[in-house]
């Protein structure tokens, strides 16, 4: 592994660990000090490890720079010095080759208690999430705004929003209660589902799929199902979803990285293990009365994991899925994707009746999802004309090289 790669591991894995295990120590009204220190230290590895070398404890160099700029920061503001005092037993070991400055279950514990501080009830919903893709997730403003159908500029206004929060609340990790824990929760599943999405197909130019952020996804949920405040139906149904997506991933690209429909995928290449995985954390969320988009989402997964070829696909559960869906978590794009389920089971006609009197939002009309399916089911139909439109706006509005090569093949 190159410095150059060998950083930009550390930037995927070790950014959030630092920013979590930081920000414990110093509160998060440092938040935007400390990711500034943790940035400032990922450059300096950059520089450093390419002329001296990897140090024999990549985390621990990592932490300790880190650290000492976090200190020299505050240490210039006069009224830190109490709070500098109060933490010097935090200081780490200056031997730069010595052992990590945090253990494994301390780390887990802060990424833990980081992402539900994230989720304060005090900072707007669409802050919260913002907040967290960006700080914990490692998400560029780009990728954040791809994955929540808005502008760049909103996102900065959103995480602004968080950050004068954090401010102005200086809320210590360590200060969450039952309550918080129990209030937040479906925020913090709503961020591990996005990481896991952006994951499974990314808005990323070089990535179609980025595997290591659907591990990440799924490790940090697990995390949650293990402790006490995540362990209920909504995450189990969470779990449940990652890992009958996750076991399709590796037959969804070809040999040369292009994205593979469903149809089209090689169904021995699927992961048999993770399938029994999902099933049975599936079974668990059915326990107790809960009912969450993610039992729906994950019953959807199990019909095409359990179906023994595309055209086997009992299409009618799909559809009553992504009706249930609709019922618990009203969006168009539910009600487009029952559509396409409809056009499987009964034609390309009962598609389009399901989206004949409905207007999409400007920000479905305007995407290629959209497009996509009108000018797929059109074409079934024969309209051709119209057909024809929608594919040139598809590919238009197509966010990355692998979906625009995708749709050129589906919509000949």
């Amino acid at each position: 592994m190159t410095v150059p790669t060998l950083v930009e591991h550390f930037f995927r894995h070790e950014y959030a660990r630092l920013v979590a295990s930081l920000a414990r120590r110093v509160g998060v009204q440092h938040l935007e000090a400390v990711e500034d220190a943790v940035q400032s230290a990922l450059l300096k590895a950059l520089d450093t490890w390419t002329r001296a070398g990897q140090p024999d404890s990549p985390s621990a160099w990592l932490f300790r720079v880190a650290h000492n700029q976090l200190m020299g920061q505050l240490r210039q503001q006069a009224n830190r010095q109490r709070l500098l005092e109060q933490h010097a037993e935090f200081a780490p070991d200056p031997v730069e080759n010595g052992p990590p400055c945090y253990l494994p279950g301390e780390v887990r514990d802060d990424l833990l208690r980081m992402l539900f501080v994230c989720c304060d009830e005090a900072i707007p919903l669409e802050s919260q999430v913002v907040l967290a893709l960006k700080t914990l997730c490692g998400f560029g403003v780009r990728e954040i705004a791809l994955r929540l159908f808005t502008s760049e500029a909103n996102v900065y206004k959103r995480l602004g929003r968080a950050h004068r929060r954090l401010r102005q609340q200086p809320a210590r990790l360590g200060e969450l209660g039952g309550e918080h824990y129990a209030a937040r929760l479906t925020a913090v599943n709503r961020i591990l589902y996005l990481l896991f999405t952006e994951g499974y197909l990314s808005c990323h130019a070089q990535m179609a799929i980025r595997r290591e952020l659907c591990n990440d996804a799924i490790r940090l949920a697990e995390i949650l199902a293990a402790h006490p405040v995540g362990q209920f139906p909504e995450t189990y149904a969470l779990l449940a979803l990652m890992h009958l997506h996750s076991a399709r991933l590796r037959a969804r690209q070809d040999a040369s990285g292009g994205l593979l429909l469903l149809e089209e995928q090689d169904r021995s290449l699927w992961d048999r293990q993770n399938i029994r995985i999902g099933l049975q954390w599936l079974a668990k969320s059915a326990q107790g009365d809960g009912f969450s988009r993610y039992h729906a989402e994950a019953g959807i997964a199990a019909e095409h994991c359990l179906a023994a070829s595309f055209d086997a696909t009992r299409w009618d559960r799909v559809a009553e899925c992504y009706q249930l869906l609709e019922r618990t978590t009203p969006s168009p794009l539910h009600r487009l994707n029952r559509a396409v389920a409809m056009a499987q089971w009964r034609g390309p006609e009962a598609g389009l009746a399901v989206l004949a009197d409905f207007a999409p939002p400007p920000w479905l009309a305007g995407s290629y999802l959209w497009t996509a399916v009108m000018a797929d089911l059109h074409r079934r139909c024969g309209n051709l004309q119209q057909a024809s439109r929608y594919r040139r706006a598809a590919l238009a509005a197509a966010p990355t090289p692998a979906v625009k090569a995708l749709l050129q093949r589906r919509l000949p």
